[in-house]
């Protein structure tokens, strides 16, 4: 045996070689043979005894143990120092050993980088009980590899199960031996559920015919394609395309490959590019707008049908023409020159105003054109915008704005000629006084005031047309009023033109000014004659109407109600559309020069809209007309609340009194005339010529006035501000407002004790209307 003594040169130089133990071999050789065996293995190796003493080990084993420290599993478990359950896999290992079982444990050694060694513990056969064999093998290289290997596969795994496609694989027998999650979840169930456990053909809506269990179409094949509806276990029916491969191998077996398209969602995004293609050729069809597509030559691509209407082309006759065959002539130069300036890449942020030429009607059309090249190509888009109804707007306002200051003007005339008549009519009625019928001169003062009336009554047409004059209503039956002016509608229409008068039974009281609705009836019936110049008939009906919801008449909205309805139809010649949405406009007229003044119907409508009415129209070329008035109808409450009418002149014929009045009026013949006509009715009249002085007089006076009389539009101070003023002193002071304005001007200062007499008046409707204010 050799020594074993660690201090030993025996012992140094074994460790070197490889050999060291306490085993008797016999021979030299031996002992050698089985030290360069040890050596030569690739592993680190040792035996040692049941204590973990080193008996036989070779150098790759002594490496891993400590310089100076003798060899043995002691010393192994050094180097694995920093290994979790490193103790107990040693343990595990060797007692396993000494049961005569080989086992391998996994140690981790974690150093500058980390690495892997497989420790192998097994006994020695051969008799020699108590011995273990012990194997260590650095693994690093071949664990990175496999996990390497693991990584990619799982990769493939993914990829596989992923895909945006189906994969598959069956047997002769047609039973699955692979299949990817992507297809197991189209077919509503899981891969594990499929491999070895279902048949292919068992998802087929259908089943190829003279076809084996692998086959995807009749009559098989070495490569197939075929589109299959399938039936998954859950959801429903889709239409797939697959592409499959079968493989015979040697010994008989058969394999296939295959690779599914779902042809559902295909479809579904074919159909959602179809729909958004139909939905642009929809909007472009129905674009309320004109669209044009023009090609790198100017020439027109494509068009809507919103175009083809505005430019009165057929489709033929449109396409491939130059763009500025569309465009009237004179805008050609300012189109082309902005198609150039925009392919040369500027940006225009404001439309171009442009007219299309209307090629049936042979008139432009104005239009707002939009250019805008493509972002791909050199096609361009052009959008039109019709501007034909904001012009008529325009025109409509232009023309409203007209009408209101011919209002205004009309007003202000008014006003005027209101003062001027009130001194003739007053004059006249002074005179009458003095020159009673037989005089000379009665005559000539009767045709001054009758003409002066007939003025009276054109001021009041004139206010009629701009709706600012003052009605005088009264509840009366509409047929009453008809009976009065038939007599005068006969004379007017001639005896070539029938009229009919149909009374409707149980007519509702209605309140308009009766010589207001004459003028209306009037002013149609002569309409109506001159649209049936070689005769006809002239239909005027009425009837009680009750409307369950608002009906409109052009921009007026007539509500739900209970409404007397009178017809005037005649049998003329019909008025056409382009004319009809005129008629109601002031000096709107169709007659010949000097024929027509174009207010007759505009005057109509601002009676009736004034009286709280509404007014339509309908009519038909070469058939007549019809124009129907809506008057609403009197409740009985109101029919109570009216003051009895039918006053006239001669309610009272003492006209006479005492009162003291305070007159105050800037046009110097109308306060001449009212002071004189008050005057000798036995009235104490004090005069002033404005506001100013008005407030003066009142405020010198040393007895209190009974009355003030006062014009309302006066240089400074006005009538309003005056009465204002003076009942701050008297507040119960009985105020009569004279005007040649409206009673709508003063609604805001109309109240108790506050009454108002329009002007021209009279000396009697003077004198009539401070008797009645001094009597309430």
């Amino acid at each position: 045996m050799t020594d074993t003594s660690p201090n030993s040169h025996a012992s140094q130089t074994n460790r070197k070689s490889g050999l060291f133990g306490f085993l008797n071999f016999g021979k030299s050789r031996e002992q050698k043979l089985l030290a360069e065996v040890l050596e030569m293995s690739r592993n680190a190796r040792m035996v040692s005894d049941k204590n973990g003493k080193a008996i036989l080990y070779n150098s790759k084993f002594a490496s891993l143990c400590p310089q100076k420290s003798p060899v043995s599993v002691t010393s192994l478990m050094t180097f694995f120092k920093d290994t979790p359950d490193r103790d107990q896999k040693f343990n595990n290992l060797a007692n396993n050993a000494l049961l005569g079982k080989t086992l391998t444990e996994t140690l981790q050694k974690n150093e500058t980088a980390l690495s892997w060694y497989e420790v192998t513990a097994g006994p020695v056969s051969g008799g020699w009980n108590g011995y273990i064999h012990w194997r260590v093998e650095d693994v690093t290289t071949q664990r990175a590899q496999q996990e390497k290997l693991t990584e990619e596969h799982e990769k493939l795994t993914n990829y596989a199960d992923n895909a945006p496609v189906g994969f598959f694989s069956v047997n002769e027998t047609g039973f699955f031996e692979f299949v990817n999650a992507t297809f197991a979840r189209w077919l509503g169930t899981e891969p594990s559920d499929l491999i070895g456990e279902k048949n292919l053909h068992s998802f087929f809506v259908t089943a190829p015919d003279k076809a084996a269990p692998y086959d995807i179409k009749d009559g098989g094949g070495v490569r197939q394609i075929a589109e299959v509806k399938i039936k998954p276990v859950k959801g429903r029916e889709f239409l797939t395309s697959i592409t499959q491969t079968v493989v015979h191998s040697a010994d008989g077996k058969i394999l296939t490959h295959a690779v599914v398209n779902d042809l559902t969602t295909e479809q579904t995004i074919r159909q959602a590019l179809q729909d958004s293609e139909d939905r642009f050729r929809q909007f472009f069809e129905e674009a309320p707008i004109g669209i044009v597509i023009l090609d790198e030559d100017n020439k027109v691509k494509e068009c809507n049908r919103f175009l083809e209407n505005m430019a009165e082309k057929e489709p033929s006759d449109i396409q491939f023409i130059p763009f500025n065959e569309l465009i009237d002539y004179a805008d050609w130069t300012l189109v082309t020159d902005a198609i150039s300036r925009i392919r040369k890449g500027e940006t225009f942020h404001d439309p171009l105003e442009v007219r299309i030429w209307k090629h049936k009607s042979k008139k432009p059309l104005p239009c707002h054109m939009y250019a805008s090249m493509f972002s791909e190509g050199n096609n361009m888009a052009i959008h039109f915008l019709d501007l034909s109804q904001q012009k008529n707007l325009e025109s409509q306002f232009i023309q409203s704005q007209k009408m209101q200051a011919v209002g205004q003007l009309a007003g202000g005339i008014a006003h005027d000629f209101n003062n001027l008549l009130t001194a003739i009519i007053g004059f006249c009625d002074l005179l009458l006084l003095r020159h009673k019928p037989g005089d000379p001169s009665f005559g000539d003062i009767q045709q001054i005031k009758q003409n002066s009336n007939r003025a009276a009554n054109l001021v009041r047409q004139l206010l009629a047309f701009s709706r600012q004059q003052t009605l005088r209503p009264q509840i009366q039956d509409i047929t009453d009023i008809l009976t009065e002016v038939a007599h005068l509608l006969r004379r007017l229409i001639g005896v070539n033109i029938e009229l009919s008068l149909i009374h409707g039974n149980d007519l509702w009281p209605v309140k308009v000014d009766s010589g207001q609705m004459e003028q209306v009836l009037v002013n149609m019936a002569v309409n109506a004659r001159d649209a049936m110049p070689d005769g006809g008939e002239l239909t005027i009906e009425t009837s009680a109407v009750t409307t369950t919801e608002p009906i409109s008449f052009g921009q007026d909205i007539m509500p739900a109600g209970e409404w007397v309805k009178l017809e005037i139809k005649d049998t003329g010649t019909g008025i056409p559309a382009d004319v009809l949405e005129h008629i109601f406009e002031p000096f709107f007229t169709t007659k010949d020069v000097g024929k027509g003044t174009g207010l007759g119907l505009a005057t109509v409508y601002g009676i009736i809209r004034q009286t709280g009415g509404y007014l339509g129209v309908d009519s038909a070329v070469g058939e007549g007309t019809t124009f129907i008035i809506y008057l609403p109808r009197v409740r009985e409450e109101e029919k109570a609340q009216e003051a009895p009418t039918g006053q006239t002149e001669d309610v009272s014929t003492d006209l006479t009194g005492n009162a003291r009045i305070l007159l105050v009026e800037d046009e110097d013949a109308v306060r001449t005339f009212s002071t004189r006509a008050l005057t000798n009715k036995g009235y104490e009249v004090l005069t002033a010529e404005n506001g100013e002085s008005g407030l003066e007089v009142f405020q010198s006076l040393d007895q209190p006035i009974d009355l003030l009389i006062t014009d309302v539009m006066m240089p400074g101070k006005d009538g309003p501000t005056l009465a204002k003023e003076i009942r701050e002193s008297v507040p119960d002071l009985k105020i009569i407002f004279i005007s040649g304005y409206t009673e709508e001007r003063l609604k805001d200062t109309l109240g108790d004790n506050i009454y108002f007499l329009p002007k021209p008046f009279t000396l009697k409707d003077l004198a009539a209307k401070v008797k009645e204010v001094l009597q309430e």
